[in-house]
């Protein structure tokens, strides 16, 4: 007898399934060494630039021009503080609060994540109580004798 409906799981399923979620790993090139090796090499510069330590240091490195920007005048002072201290010293701030917010990003994706991961193992209970069901109603029917098409 044939069933009264046939689960038919999604292609993109499957490919999850074999592949599992998105990685940022997966994104980085691996064709070549040199596409390799600069990958690597932004990704290092970006975790360096991008921390506080080097933050403090731009800080460090800007106050060495101030006293000549303070004996410079106003202007000097504004230039100084526009053009040296928020340009290089906020480049590293900012690009520390983009990875914190990427790293939220990362973690409300990997929840999302899990929560279809559970969605598609509720599906999945489901179907199979309905293909019991689905057994249950041809034990009934041919008990009565009504024939089920499909």
């Amino acid at each position: 007898m044939s069933t009264l409906h046939v689960h038919v799981v999604h292609p993109h399923i499957e490919h999850r399934n074999a592949h599992g979620p998105i990685k940022v790993a997966d994104q980085h090139p691996t064709g070549n060494a040199i596409a390799r090796f600069n990958t690597r090499l932004a990704l290092f510069i970006t975790k360096v630039v991008g921390s506080m330590w080097c933050a403090y240091a731009f800080a460090l490195f800007d106050l060495i021009s101030l006293p000549a920007a303070i004996n410079a005048g106003t202007a000097a002072i504004i230039s100084w503080i526009a053009q040296t201290f928020l340009q290089l010293v906020l480049l590293s701030v900012i690009m520390v609060g983009q990875n914190v917010q990427a790293d939220a990003a990362d973690k409300r994706s990997e929840a999302t994540f899990k929560d279809a991961e559970a969605l598609l193992h509720g599906q999945e209970q489901i179907a199979a109580h309905l293909a019991a069901q689905d057994s249950v109603l041809r034990q009934v029917a041919a008990k009565f004798d009504i024939q089920i098409e499909c």
